[in-house]
């Protein structure tokens, strides 16, 4: 299982919006970073000013952020981007004359729950600001390394 792949695109985008203040941040310059399609990015991007997070408008390139990154949480971007959607899903049929089929429905729902609720506090404990600073940091590892 794993979160899907639009949550960590969209913290792509908001750092490359961060990193090009001032830039070149149409949908076509940030799908080259990205690694996807423009229209990905449009989609995503729109979820994210819908959310607060970024502004923009239709037919006028380019975007940029709606707050400073420092009071952008990763937990802001995820609900942004799941829009409510359980990270845990439970399958719909279970046999209801069956003892564990009867309760495993509800017990699950409330597990998975509480484990979601536990990811995205732990998600709020980091901004934007500090994906950029790690972003930077393993920027320059990398560069120093090559360099050797």
């Amino acid at each position: 299982m794993a979160i899907p792949s639009r949550y960590a695109v969209a913290i792509h985008i908001l750092t490359f919006l961060e990193d090009a203040k001032g830039g070149d941040t149409t949908s076509d310059t940030i799908a080259k970073s990205v690694g996807t399609n423009p229209a990905i990015v449009r989609t995503l991007i729109g979820k994210l000013r819908k959310a607060g997070l970024v502004l923009s408008r239709q037919g006028v390139p380019g975007a940029s952020l709606a707050k400073p990154a420092a009071e952008i949480r990763l937990s802001d971007i995820f609900r942004a981007i799941e829009e409510g959607e359980c990270l845990f899903n439970v399958h719909d049929h279970p046999k209801q004359d069956c003892t564990v089929g009867m309760g495993i429905l509800p017990t699950l729902e409330c597990m998975f729950a509480q484990a979601q609720a536990a990811l995205e506090t732990k998600l709020g404990e980091f901004s934007l600001e500090d994906v950029m600073e790690q972003v930077r940091g393993e920027c320059q590892k990398r560069m120093s390394l090559s360099h050797h």
